[in-house]
């Protein structure tokens, strides 16, 4: 009884230093803000700059994958560590340009993304191990912090970059070696449970993932040969879509109806709390209402998100922008979340890590959507036809979501 009194008293504190940790890896998420003085001062292109985000997130999805491969080889402290140092070298490396846009995909888009991707990978692995009876609610409030870094981490670093007495240069040496040093510590403490830990059913004697819950544990090549897995990976790819396209031009999308340059700013923060905000409360309803009620939800939230920014482009209406950018920062938050406790929920908890990582590609084949967007905006010059696009998909993938059935 001791042991399982300290377990699950320790579980909290390890709760706390994952959303710490994700806070600080979730930097990846502030290139918007990280781009601007490198544009600057190589005279880079925004397509030259966003194809770098794009590899970013590639090399994110391998790390990610990479991660449940190595942390079953040399475990969790080990593979957390070891993934801080490398994401740490290609911060601080970053620092080190001197005009060469391969070496900013190798620096930013393949180490660092690749650190964080392992790390983000065996963090919420790892956790979540410690709560089947709330694997939504631990999910949320782990990528809480993750989707809140642009704003915390994010407004340090542009504070720094701004600064007469430091500048970017400055910034990318601070974020290397913060982010390496949290990880790296992150990394000492966290463990997974001990294997006789007996943990609390879940309220009112429910599944610990949900109503609709599946008992059997589904291997990656069990669950890739499922029809169900492609459905739900591509719903959750355009689900995404929407999110990221909108956070890549979200301060330019608000200067185009009206707002001025700081209240643009301001709303590209508002857009991460809403996106912290849509994890953790994706989370909660995970936990009470179960995985496809919760998918639906999200689905329809996406779908009034482009619809509505999709009217304010067509009568320029600031007010109508700011209630889309906050809904797709909902709707945005809902995605990450979804990913994690669908797995868990549909393909069981023994080959969770490793499930997780191939779902987590979803981020990559948004990306490529992200560039779509991009393109189909340079191609219009203006916001119509991309978000036409948006809502199309969202449109898709509602139908996609609700052909799911359990595997």
């Amino acid at each position: 009884m001791k042991k399982e009194a300290h377990s699950l008293s320790i579980r909290w504190l390890y709760l706390v230093v994952g959303v710490v940790a994700m806070l600080f890896a979730g930097i990846i998420y502030g290139w918007s803000i990280l781009r601007a003085p490198l544009e600057e001062a190589f005279h880079w292109s925004l397509a030259e700059t966003g194809l770098t985000f794009t590899l970013t997130m590639s090399f994110f999805c391998i790390g990610a994958f990479a991660g449940s491969i190595i942390s079953k080889r040399i475990g969790t402290k080990a593979s957390v560590v070891s993934a801080g140092l490398v994401a740490a070298a290609g911060l601080f490396l970053t620092s080190t340009l001197s005009g060469s846009i391969a070496m900013l995909n190798i620096y930013y888009g393949a180490l660092s993304g690749l650190g964080i991707g392992v790390a983000y990978n065996v963090m919420l692995s790892t956790i979540s191990a410690w709560f089947p009876d709330k694997k939504g609610l631990c999910s949320g409030v782990l990528l809480m912090g993750y989707g809140a870094s642009s704003l915390v981490l994010g407004k340090a670093a542009g504070m720094l970059i701004q600064s007469p007495d430091f500048g970017w240069r400055f910034a990318f040496r601070f974020l290397g070696v913060s982010v390496g040093a949290v990880l790296v510590i992150a990394g000492l403490i966290l463990c997974m449970p001990p294997a006789d830990t007996v943990f609390p059913k879940a309220e009112n004697g429910r599944s610990a993932n949900g109503t609709d819950s599946i008992s059997e544990d589904f291997t990656t090549v069990e669950m890739i040969r499922r029809p169900t897995f492609w459905r739900a990976f591509l719903c959750i790819v355009f689900l995404a879509a929407v999110g990221s396209s909108v956070i890549s031009f979200a301060s330019q999308l608000s200067q185009s109806v009206g707002a001025g340059v700081e209240l643009a700013t301001t709303l590209v923060g508002v857009l991460s709390i809403c996106n912290g905000f849509g994890r953790i409360l994706t989370g909660a309803m995970f936990d009470s209402l179960g995985c496809r009620k919760t998918m639906i939800c999200a689905n329809v939230l996406t779908i009034a998100a482009s619809g509505v920014t999709l009217i304010s482009v067509l009568i320029t209406s600031l007010p109508l922008c700011i209630i889309g950018l906050c809904l797709t920062g909902m709707s945005f938050g809902a995605c990450p979340t979804i990913t994690s406790a669908f797995t868990s929920a549909f393909y069981g908890a023994k080959h969770f890590s490793m499930n997780f990582s191939i779902m987590n590609f979803n981020l990559m084949g948004a990306s490529f959507l992200v560039t779509a967007s991009s393109e189909l905006f340079t191609a219009t010059g203006g916001y119509l036809a991309p978000f036409i696009m948006l809502l199309a998909l969202s449109v898709i993938a509602l139908g996609l979501n609700i052909s799911i059935r359990k595997p």
